[in-house]
């Protein structure tokens, strides 16, 4: 009989999978991305035979499905000559330049423009790192700002915000009122970041999706419906370098 580590080593040898447990999980699911990058998202104490069970039952609807993406997919050139930024009504340009130091920075120039300066033995990798980081703390001061204007108006209270890069997830809000947000939600349209901000500090006060909860949003954002879809949706506007 073959081992757990056998099984695993086999099926990610013939589909690579990314197996993330997570806290919150309260069953399996698989997720295929749009570059073809398949994610099971499993329990935290959930068994390695289950695991191994869940892929082995739904390998073939991740094999047509990840066919399915990679047919579709069309790689985006690195760097971007153009970074837009919806959310925040801005579009930068991005140019990418080697130094004779070995240190890599990112310089902000006049009219929104980017330049990556990357030392001479940097690798793909670390120029995407390099954005990515600039991505982060720049976004940070905005988000913010604007959680805290929907929160001032709407009478919501939160303890701090954390900015983070997840696949699956736009955002959460803990018990002690911290509400994290994904950067991606600065490739969407501002309602469609407004609502998830929005949706976030309602949890401030309904820490689950009750009939009271979906209530609370109504109230602070009539259109929830549509812009939920949206932001469903709003997956396909994440640039492919932000994750690959």
């Amino acid at each position: 009989m073959l081992t757990h580590a056998a099984i695993m080593c086999r099926i990610m040898t013939e589909l690579p999978i990314e197996i993330r447990r997570s806290r919150r999980a309260r069953r399996l699911s698989a997720r295929v991305h749009l570059d073809g990058h398949v994610e099971v998202i499993v329990p935290l104490y959930a068994p390695g035979a289950i695991v191994d069970d869940f892929i082995a039952r739904h390998r073939r609807w991740m094999d047509a499905r990840r066919a399915e993406r990679l047919q579709q997919w069309v790689p985006e050139p690195f760097p971007p000559p153009r970074l837009g930024l919806p959310a925040l009504d801005e579009e930068w340009g991005v140019t990418e330049t080697t130094t004779a130091s070995t240190r890599s920075y990112c310089l902000e120039l006049p009219d929104r423009q980017l330049r990556l300066h990357l030392g001479e033995r940097a690798s793909r990798a670390e120029s995407r790192a390099l954005l990515i980081d600039w991505l982060r703390h720049y976004l940070r001061p905005h988000f913010e700002r604007r959680l805290t204007q929907l929160a001032d108006r709407h009478g919501f209270h939160y303890d701090s915000m954390q900015l983070r890069r997840q696949r699956t997830r736009w955002g959460s809000c803990s018990r002690r009122g911290v509400i994290s947000l994904n950067l991606c939600g600065a490739f969407q349209p501002p309602e469609v970041l407004d609502y998830l901000m929005l949706h976030e500090l309602v949890h401030t006060r309904h820490m689950n999706h009750s009939a009271r909860y979906w209530r609370a949003v109504e109230a602070v954002c009539p259109s929830w419906r549509e812009l939920d879809r949206a932001l469903t949706r709003g997956w396909q506007q994440v640039p492919q370098w932000v994750f690959r």
